[in-house]
C-alpha cells in the first residue's frame, strides 16, 4: 500500500512538472476588451494628439501591466489646464478627462470663484500596482493608464485648492465646489472615489473607467450631496449698470417729492392708518384774534378776510 501511494505521488508530481514546463515562456495576458477599447477611441478620433498630448511606445509589462497605445499628457483643453507633472493615461481616460473638465470643472470654479481652473495637480496615472497600494491586492486600473487621482486645482489667479485640506476645512465655496467636482465626476467615470469614501482616500479624488461586471454598474463614494447654488450677482450688476431712462420712456421716478394718490388707498397698512392727501397740503393760516375798541368792548369783525388783508397792507 505505501509502494503504491509513493508512485501515485511520483506521477503527480511529474505531471504537475510537466505543465509547468509547458508554461514557462508564456507570458499572462491583458484582458482583450483594454486593447479593443484603446484601438476604438484611436478610431473615433476622440483624441488628437499634440504639442501637449502624445502618442508613446507601448508600455508592456511587468505581468499584464501596460498600455498598447499610451498617451504623454502635459495639458488637457488645447493647453489651458496644465497637469503638475505628465500624465501616462490610455485614450479613453484623456478623452473623458477632457469632456469633464468642459462640463463639470470648469463650470463649477466660474460660479463659485468667477475664474478658471488652470491646473490639475495629479497624484498618479499609470503605475502598475495593486489597489490602494496594497501588494496583494486586486490590479488597479492605474496599472492599465485607466485611472487618476487628483490632489488639488490651481486657479487662474494663483490660488491653490487641495483635497486634504479644503474637502473638510475650506471656505463655503471652496468646499461646494468640490462637492459640485465629485458629484459631476460621478457622471464621467464609472469610479469616483473621494475622501470619505475610506482611509486610503483622505487626500485625494480617485477617477478611473474600470468595467464592472457586465451590467456596466457604476461605483461612487461617498454620497454625492447637492450644494446651495452660489450668489447671483447679476442683479446688482445689472442695477449698477442699467443706463438712465430717456426722455421718451416712461420711469417710475416721483419728481414731485410726494406719494402718488394711490399710496393712499386701502384705510389701514397693519401699521396704523395710511396718510391721506390732506397730511401733505398746507395748512390754514389760524383765525386772527378778536380785536377790542378803546374802552374795551368787543368789536364785531365778521369779515376777518378783509380785516386781514388791511392789516397785512400796513
Amino acid at each position: 500500500m505505501v509502494r503504491r501511494a509513493r508512485q501515485s505521488l511520483l506521477t503527480l508530481a511529474l505531471a504537475v512538472a510537466t505543465l509547468s514546463a509547458c508554461s514557462i515562456g508564456q507570458k499572462a495576458q491583458r484582458p482583450a476588451w483594454r486593447t479593443q477599447a484603446e484601438n476604438a477611441c484611436l478610431a473615433e478620433r476622440r483624441v488628437n494628439p499634440s504639442e501637449y498630448i502624445a502618442l508613446a511606445p507601448e508600455v508592456d509589462g511587468p505581468g499584464i501591466c501596460g498600455l498598447t497605445k499610451p498617451f504623454k499628457v502635459a495639458a488637457l483643453q488645447g493647453g489651458a489646464v496644465a497637469f503638475n507633472a505628465t500624465a501616462t493615461l490610455d485614450c479613453s481616460m484623456v478623452a473623458e478627462l477632457d469632456a469633464w473638465l468642459a462640463d463639470t470643472v470648469q463650470p463649477a470654479a466660474q460660479a463659485r470663484f468667477g475664474q478658471q481652473i488652470v491646473q490639475i495637480n495629479s497624484m498618479g496615472s499609470y503605475a502598475c500596482r495593486g489597489m490602494n497600494n496594497q501588494r496583494w491586492a486586486q490590479l488597479s486600473e492605474h496599472a492599465f493608464g485607466n485611472a487618476l487621482d487628483i490632489g488639488g486645482f490651481v486657479l487662474a489667479d494663483g490660488r491653490e485648492i487641495t483635497l486634504v485640506r479644503d474637502w473638510g476645512r475650506g471656505d463655503a465655496q471652496t468646499r461646494a465646489f468640490l462637492m459640485d467636482v465629485h458629484r459631476g465626476s460621478c457622471g464621467h467615470f464609472s469610479t469616483v472615489l473621494s475622501p470619505g469614501s475610506n482611509a486610503f482616500h483622505y487626500n485625494h479624488i480617485h477617477v478611473d473607467l474600470a468595467m464592472h461586471g457586465r451590467s456596466g454598474r457604476s461605483i461612487c463614494k461617498p454620497e454625492p450631496q447637492e450644494t446651495l447654488p452660489p450668489p447671483d450677482p447679476s442683479p446688482l450688476m445689472a442695477q449698477r449698470r442699467a443706463p438712465p431712462p430717456g426722455a421718451e420712456e416712461e420711469t417710475d421716478n416721483d419728481t414731485t417729492g410726494k406719494p402718488p394718490l394711490a399710496a393712499f388707498e386701502g384705510g389701514r397698512d397693519g401699521f396704523g392708518p395710511v396718510a391721506g392727501p390732506d397730511a401733505y397740503a398746507r395748512p390754514p393760516p389760524p383765525p386772527l384774534p378778536p380785536r377790542r375798541d378803546g374802552i374795551g368792548q368787543l368789536i364785531d369783525d365778521s369779515d376777518q378776510t378783509s380785516s386781514i388783508g388791511r392789516r397785512r397792507r400796513l
